[in-house]
């Protein structure tokens, strides 16, 4: 029941694998409907949010709102000192001190992650630099909101080169922690339950994109 979903609205437009149009495509999705009454609550979750249920922590559900949260705010109060916007510069203090909450939140999944995921020694190494990374980005993060919050009312009015140092530096240390993350993941496959060579054997058929199609064979 949980491919269903991924044929219902397809066909309805009329363009599913089989072509059924809409009269079978709505009969499906009513089928659909009429099934989750015999799902339990974590079947009916995986049914609409498959990706997060396949999910053996929430590290990597996490870790996207820092990596935002950060650059927004680096990039609002570069831009609001530049063109002296006060405003833009309280909301790059806002979008701060969510991500800071957002970090810390991280961190902590992300130490729940390293004792949960399958890893080797070679991919230890990365994943202790990677902790490093995110530990650093974190306590500097904490620094700059603490900075920020008790600063005088003057301070979004001046040019606080000082300030904007530990911000780059705070976006160079993200590059670096995600730059491992995605090491560990693409190279290295930590916590992939498929990697690609099996889906390769699962599926021979190559598979790729064009303009016009989403599947070549």
């Amino acid at each position: 029941m949980i491919e269903l979903i991924f044929d219902v609205l397809p066909r309805i437009h009329g363009a599913g694998h089989e072509g059924i149009g809409a009269v079978k495509g709505l009969a499906a999705f009513l089928t659909f409907l009429e099934s989750l009454t015999t799902m339990s609550a974590a079947q009916i979750f995986a049914a609409f949010l498959p990706g997060i249920a396949a999910l053996d922590n929430i590290h990597p559900l996490l870790v996207h709102f820092p990596i935002s949260l950060f650059t927004v705010f680096f990039i609002s109060d570069v831009l609001g000192c530049a063109f002296s916007k006060p405003q833009w510069r309280q909301f790059a203090s806002f979008t701060l001190y969510i991500g800071t909450v957002s970090a810390i939140l991280t961190v902590a999944a992300g130490f729940q992650a390293a004792y949960s995921v399958p890893h080797n020694d070679a991919t230890h190494l990365i994943m202790l630099r990677h902790q490093s990374f995110a530990i650093a980005i974190t306590l500097l993060a904490i620094s700059l909101s603490l900075y920020r919050y008790f600063a005088d009312s003057v301070f979004l009015q001046k040019k606080t080169y000082l300030q904007f140092s530990f911000s780059g530096l705070l976006i160079l240390l993200l590059i670096f922690a995600a730059d491992l993350g995605g090491l560990m993941v693409y190279e290295y496959g930590v916590a992939v339950k498929k990697p690609a060579k099996i889906i390769h054997q699962a599926a021979p058929q190559s598979h790729t994109h064009t303009e016009h199609t989403q599947h070549a064979h």
